[in-house]
């Protein structure tokens, strides 16, 4: 399989996991497309809590009944794609950009399952861009402040505002991303604890002893993974 195809398993084996009366949170990206859509498709009971307005547009135009973070009970099991897929389930997500509503779902969720094909399993985190989400009032300041903890651990990189068709990329929560091409991040718990002691810092992409299982498409079918 290509890798959408893998990505396209992975999506539909973790819709799988899913029974009626569920509140599940609903993740963002290409690979978390296919689970909403397989999901959909289930047609179950379920009220699905969105990362983002992109996911939210999917799910509501498929039919699944949505809510929103806080006015739910409990939600019972988010299921989310990641850019890479570390030791231990440890995890870099936010390459969609959705990285703050995402955590925060993923934080008030009971089981988290990260869904992947097979080419985000990594050795050491930090080949794909780490992203940072920061206010945009003096995110220039924040970046440099940045720049010196990624200094602290021997990251002498500078991170790059993203942008899309020359314009900064706005969050839905209207925040800015700057993406960080660490290489190899050796210390992610430090780094992850140092990064949000940043004033200005809303959140990063370091997504640590979240995931309670990893279901990966690979050519010979779903391979999955516990930290």
């Amino acid at each position: 399989m290509d890798a959408d195809a893998q990505k396209r398993a992975a999506g539909e084996a973790a819709a799988a996991l899913v029974e009626s009366g569920m509140v599940v949170g609903l993740g963002t990206g290409s690979t978390a497309a296919w689970f909403v859509r397989a999901l959909a498709a289930r047609r179950l009971d379920i009220v699905g809590v969105p990362t983002s307005q992109a996911t939210a547009d999917l799910a509501s135009g498929l039919g699944v009944r949505l809510g929103e973070l806080g006015e739910t009970r409990g939600i019972d099991l988010t299921v989310d794609g990641a850019d890479e897929i570390g030791p231990g389930l440890s995890l870099i997500k936010g390459g969609g950009g959705a990285l703050l509503r995402e955590k925060l779902v993923w934080e008030a969720s009971k089981s988290c399952v990260v869904i992947a094909d097979a080419a985000k399993r990594v050795e050491t985190l930090g080949k794909f861009a780490l992203p940072i989400e920061v206010v945009a009032f003096g995110h220039r300041t924040v970046q440099a402040r940045i720049c010196d903890v990624l200094a602290e651990f021997d990251l002498g990189v500078v991170p790059s505002l993203r942008r899309k068709d020359g314009q900064p990329v706005r969050t839905d929560g209207g925040n800015l991303i700057y993406d960080a091409p660490c290489g190899r991040i050796e210390e992610p718990a430090a780094l992850a604890a140092a990064l949000k002691s940043v004033t200005g810092v809303v959140d990063h992409g370091l997504f640590l002893d979240l995931a309670d299982r990893a279901l990966i498409g690979t050519a010979s079918g779903i391979v999955e993974l516990e930290p």
